[in-house]
């Protein structure tokens, strides 16, 4: 969503509309919010879920809940806890994490992941666009927060700011919640190296 479509677009009015039974006003809503809310959804579940039916169901407590929207945040950040919270849910839902071993692995896939997870310095922009999909794959070993503050801090490199205007979440519980997630990483690093040894 650029912020050209938001300035020509009428959220106050639109909304009014909403609660006016207006179907019109509710699919131009949807339009409006789709590409927020299919990124959300993109960023933060795995392909192998459906993006569609997800962001529909996004989409149905959005409408469900516009009575409790009072406007103390701007409303995309509204609609945007809801998509995270919703895509929370969906990976609570999943009854078992594929297992990921490291032997799954090629041997310079194995190299950078380790760069990655042991070191604290910078890497160059190739190693670490190569790392990423690694770490999603261990990202998906990961509790749905875990992998939500992984996901935004370290990928998506938002500011603690940001997460909180994102998550709700107040600044202590998002420096936590990451020193616990990377620590999490790296445990699970570690016992996939340890599995491949033994």
């Amino acid at each position: 969503m650029s912020d050209d479509a938001d300035a020509t677009f009428d959220l106050v009015g639109c909304l009014e509309r909403v609660r006016e039974n207006d179907q019109a006003a509710a699919r131009a809503l949807v339009d409006h919010l789709y590409p927020l809310v299919i990124r959300i959804v993109r960023a933060h579940l795995p392909r192998r879920m459906s993006e569609e039916d997800i962001a529909q169901d996004i989409f149905l407590k959005m409408f469900s809940r516009l009575a409790q929207f009072q406007g103390a945040v701007p409303f995309t950040h509204w609609v945007s806890r809801i998509a995270l919270t919703t895509c929370i849910d969906h990976l609570r839902q999943q009854q078992r994490r594929p297992e990921f071993r490291w032997a799954d692995l090629s041997e310079n896939e194995a190299d950078v992941l380790d760069a990655v997870l042991t070191s604290e310095g910078d890497r160059a922009p190739d190693e670490a666009l190569a790392a990423r999909e690694l770490v999603h794959k261990l990202l998906d070993q990961l509790k749905p927060e875990d992998r939500l503050v992984i996901q935004l801090l370290d990928l998506e490199q938002k500011t603690i700011a940001e997460i909180g205007k994102i998550t709700g979440w107040n600044t202590s519980l998002i420096k936590v919640r990451a020193f616990r997630a990377r620590r999490k990483l790296r445990k699970c690093f570690e016992e996939l190296k340890k599995k491949e040894r033994s």
